[in-house]
């Protein structure tokens, strides 16, 4: 064929191939920088401009030009809204012609399994699209380095295999994550969402990023919170050291590398507790009620940090530990619990909402906060979590 002949695409060079074909390790490595920077909500979207009327179904043309994806997988991405034609929402069937422009969300290519380990899970709800897990502390969501077993995903293929049904759907498999449509920290516990298909993952993944799910925290910070409810609208991004240790962790920053963030933060109690020791000052802590509004890597975290009232345990952000009469610690993990996720089915749009226990020290630790100290309760509108949990 004359390669005059040849349709042709305008794309950003970065992710194709000499002969029009995306570069499957391009899309990777994109997807990596973003985790690095700690966009949990990037979503690469790629641009093609039909430079010959081609008459070809778009599922069919989209096949020759992305070769790590299955036809199927193409149609499924496209009909749940992964592709656009001249702007508008487009279908697998869609005939492309002269001058169309296309825009494709495209996922990181697939690899390798994930085998399962007899892990107990506290599963919320289930059907064949979704499952919605109460996670427990000091575990992770999906393999990572060298830790390639005991997390979530392992307890999630064993849980599949023991009912001889079910499966998480692709969608990530190049990070040995599939099927995770967002993440917790290792040592936060509650809702949790995974997704079982193709088209449930692509539905989920777009109503986070387009701010569709109520996402709602308890945290136990150091300190009593001043302002009842409060905005926290502070772009957060990697540290700027690159020493062991400060990798992972993320910062406050004004420059081009600081993602816009915003939390809001609602006071629920506020606890005064004596000294461990006679003449020692009181402590003072609070149970605060946290709206997401944008889904940045330690996000919460970060932000009760900077204000001045850091989580309780989180010793990566300036938490310390809790300790009891005793003098033992009573939480040496963040007191971080994901409380409450609402949004509506990804394919029968029904709405749903999920209001996981809090679980193990974070509970005890509140009980103690309640019985041993003077407590303060705050009123305030739009604290639904505690509601909800009949706390």
């Amino acid at each position: 064929m004359n390669p005059e002949d040849r349709p042709r695409e305008s794309v950003d060079e970065t992710f194709i191939k000499p002969g029009g074909k995306v570069d499957g390790e391009a899309v990777r490595q994109a997807y990596i920088h973003a985790r690095e920077q700690g966009d949990d909500e990037f979503v690469l979207c790629v641009p093609f401009e039909m430079m010959r009327d081609v008459k070809d179904r778009l599922d069919k043309y989209l096949t020759s030009r992305i070769t790590f994806m299955s036809r199927n997988q193409l149609q499924v991405l496209i009909d749940s809204g992964g592709a656009t034609v001249n702007a508008k929402r487009a279908k697998a069937s869609t005939k492309l012609r002269l001058g169309d422009k296309i825009e494709l969300m495209i996922p990181p290519p697939p690899s390798g399994e994930i085998e399962g380990d007899d892990i107990p899970l506290a599963v919320l709800f289930e059907d064949e699209h979704i499952l919605v897990i109460n996670k427990q502390p000091d575990i992770i969501v999906h393999p990572a380095r060298a830790e390639n077993r005991g997390t979530m995903l392992n307890a999630l293929v064993h849980h599949f295999e023991q009912k001889a049904s079910g499966e998480l759907s692709s969608v990530g498999e190049e990070f040995a994550r599939p099927g995770v449509v967002h993440r917790l920290d290792r040592h936060t516990s509650g809702c949790i969402v995974f997704a079982k298909n193709d088209e449930a993952h692509w539905k989920m993944g777009k109503k986070f990023e387009e701010r569709e799910v109520d996402k709602r925290y308890l945290a136990v910070v150091q300190g009593w919170v001043e302002r009842d409810e409060q905005l926290i609208d502070l772009p957060l991004g990697p540290h700027l050291s690159h020493a062991k240790g400060s990798r992972e962790k993320r910062v406050v920053r004004y420059d081009n590398l600081g993602k816009p963030s915003k939390t809001i933060c609602r006071v629920r109690e506020r606890y005064e507790l004596p000294g461990l020791r006679k003449k020692s000052s009181t402590r003072k802590y609070t149970l605060v009620e946290l709206e997401l509004l944008t889904g940045r890597t330690h996000q919460i975290r970060v932000h009760l940090s900077h204000i001045g009232y850091p989580i309780v345990g989180d010793d990566m952000y300036m938490g310390k530990p809790f300790v009891g009469n005793d003098g033992k610690a009573m939480i040496e993990r963040q007191a971080l619990h994901a409380a409450l996720l609402g949004f509506t089915h990804p394919l029968n749009d029904e709405p749903m909402e999920f209001v996981a226990p809090i679980r193990d020290e974070m509970a005890a630790l509140i009980a103690h906060l309640r019985d041993e100290g003077e407590v303060s309760v705050v009123e305030i509108e739009n604290t639904v979590a505690m509601a909800k949990l009949g706390l």
